[in-house]
């Protein structure tokens, strides 16, 4: 596993072995991050059922301002932590051990990524519940093309669904704020999303 793009370009990251956590593609990550580029620079950007943290120190490498890191399970806690600290990004970052369930609620951030383990597939439809009553101004779900997400919790509205492989992104945009663009391909800038 390594960094895609920014400062630390190319730089491999720590990995753990079993499903205890839903590790993201490089491509899939790829993605991820040519879609939210507009938006990226100086943001908070929130790492729920962080793994490895791979997608949040990507944020961090392309220029968040700060990233939490949510994880229970014991040795993703210890990668993530080294990780962080081989890339000398532990100012910028706030790890957080425990349920995601039980912390969500206590870290605000500007952009929340879901995408929880194999083993804790019920909790998707918790955490957006959680999140809808704080909502942030863009969550990403990641989760099996087989799975059913609601196009809407609360205030948050989902405005695009990317697909790759196995894989799937859902975008939920907090409609109380701004315009939403519903149909962008990847890469194109999410003009008319709200600005962070």
């Amino acid at each position: 596993m390594r960094v895609i793009a920014g400062e630390f370009r190319s730089r491999r990251l720590k990995s753990i072995p079993g499903d205890a956590t839903r590790p993201t593609p490089d491509r899939l990550r790829e993605t991820l991050f040519n879609i939210l580029a507009p938006r990226i620079e100086g943001a908070i950007f929130l790492d729920a059922y962080a793994g490895t943290g791979a997608v949040g120190i990507e944020a961090l490498s392309r220029g968040a301002r700060h990233a939490f890191f949510l994880e229970k399970n014991r040795a993703a806690l210890e990668a993530i932590r080294e990780n962080l600290a081989s890339l000398k990004l532990l100012a910028r970052a706030t790890v957080v051990a425990g349920p995601v369930l039980l912390t969500i609620p206590r870290h605000t951030a500007d952009i929340v990524f879901l995408d929880p383990p194999y083993d804790l597939e019920r909790e998707y439809a918790a955490a957006l519940e959680l999140l809808s009553e704080a909502p942030p101004q863009l969550t990403v779900v990641q989760h099996s093309i087989r799975l059913d997400l609601p196009d809407e919790k609360g205030p948050l509205r989902r405005t695009r669904v990317v697909k790759q492989g196995d894989n799937a992104l859902s975008f939920y945009a907090y409609r109380g704020r701004g315009t939403c663009v519903s149909l962008l391909s990847a890469g194109e800038p999410a003009e008319g999303w709200p600005v962070p």
